[in-house]
């Protein structure tokens, strides 16, 4: 998802699965008996209600991923969830890419059977894939609970899981962790704050670059804040190009990470056993919070399971993995009505004040463009 780091991809090793390169499920596998095509149901009913459809994506019997860390938002719990209820197994690509990545995957290899069938991106990259027309129009059953301006109108992307932008510190070799984006511009931090990923390419980091125009008099209208403040932390030495990942943080070349905070959370867990003490803080001075989103290829070579593995995503099980994960789920409030969320691991998310807002497709768009045209240019030399 990074993603090169990608999604930024993890701070963690993960190896790389490859994609076998069977070819496309036979179409039969992929249509009803009366005729009805996975391909073009655009819901559960009206392919002939979830059971048909189950029956139709364990005929298909795979499901191509890309760019899911296993230690990503619990993807490692998700997948292993999923491929034990249904018996489909999930082969990942490339676990590690970039959500620009996972896009460039869809548009190169459309018709072949080792294309992926579902995307997770990051928002303004979901709204760039639908605008292209990559993606399939597609209401899990949970749709309607989904909260509104998190969502295509045309169903062809929904968030998911998301968080708010922190930042992580190995307080072993930070004497003293910074807790805002002021802080970052201390001089005893020199050549120590990391991104994970290059926001051209990294929802993760971009949204990094977006906490740090909040920070710096920026708004979801104006992200050139966030690239002048980069600027500075390179021109003042302490920002470091090296993305970072749970290699460069153990070798103590990234000590600083600007990441989600359901992603510094977790590592903080998975580093305890590493000796390293891994301290996390969301800045009250750069409030940005942000959800990635599911998405279908509209050229899936399985469609039925692509649409299952939607329907799991949404489910009060795959909503409560997503929340084991230190991750806020998309249908939290919904499921928090119902009954259903997991509230010992609500209690575990990191601690935030105020109530999050989002920008619009429009303010994506522009911070997108700005960020493609400027972001080298700053960090630069």
């Amino acid at each position: 998802m990074t993603v090169s780091l990608p999604r930024t991809a993890a701070l963690g090793a993960i190896a790389a699965l490859t994609l076998s390169a069977c070819g496309a499920a036979p179409d039969t596998a992929s249509t009803t008996a009366d005729g009805k095509n996975a391909a073009t149901a655009t819901s559960a009913a009206d392919f002939g209600g979830l059971d048909a459809l189950v029956t139709a994506a364990k005929k298909e019997g795979t499901l191509n991923a890309i760019a899911l860390p296993r230690d990503w938002a619990n993807y490692g719990a998700l997948i292993d969830g999923f491929e034990k209820k249904y018996g489909i197994k999930i082969s990942v690509e490339n676990p590690d890419g970039a959500s620009q990545d996972e896009i460039n995957a869809v548009t190169s290899r459309k018709g072949q059977g080792r294309a992926p069938d579902v995307l997770d991106l990051g928002s303004s990259f979901a709204i760039s894939a639908a605008q292209q027309g990559l993606l399939a129009p597609y209401k899990v059953q949970g749709f309607a609970d989904i909260p509104e301006g998190q969502k295509d109108a045309q169903a062809r992307w929904y968030n998911d899981y998301g968080g708010y932008i922190s930042i992580g510190c190995d307080a072993k070799r930070v004497k003293s962790c910074p807790t805002t984006f002021a802080d970052l511009l201390k001089p005893q931090y020199k050549g120590q704050v990391a991104l994970n990923g290059n926001p051209t390419k990294s929802g993760s980091a971009f949204g990094g670059v977006w906490a740090a125009a909040l920070a710096n008099g920026g708004s979801f209208d104006d992200i050139q804040p966030g690239l002048d403040f980069f600027k500075k932390l390179k021109g003042n030495g302490n920002y470091t190009p090296v993305e970072s990942t749970p290699a460069t943080v153990e070798k103590g070349e990234t000590p600083i990470s600007i990441d989600w905070d359901y992603l510094n959370a977790g590592y903080a867990e998975e580093f305890k056993s590493k000796g390293v003490d891994w301290k996390v803080a969301v800045p009250s001075d750069g409030q940005f919070s942000q959800y990635y989103s599911q998405a279908i290829n509209k050229d899936a070579p399985h469609p039925a399971a692509a649409r299952l593995w939607q329907e799991y995503l949404y489910s009060a099980e795959g909503q409560n993995l997503w929340l084991k994960g230190y991750a806020r789920p998309a249908l939290m409030t919904a499921m928090e009505k119902a009954g259903t969320l997991d509230k010992t691991a609500a209690a575990k998310l990191p601690e935030v004040s105020g109530t999050p807002s989002f920008p619009t497709e429009a303010q994506q768009d522009k911070a997108k463009t700005v960020l493609g045209q400027g972001w080298a240019k700053a960090v630069s030399g």
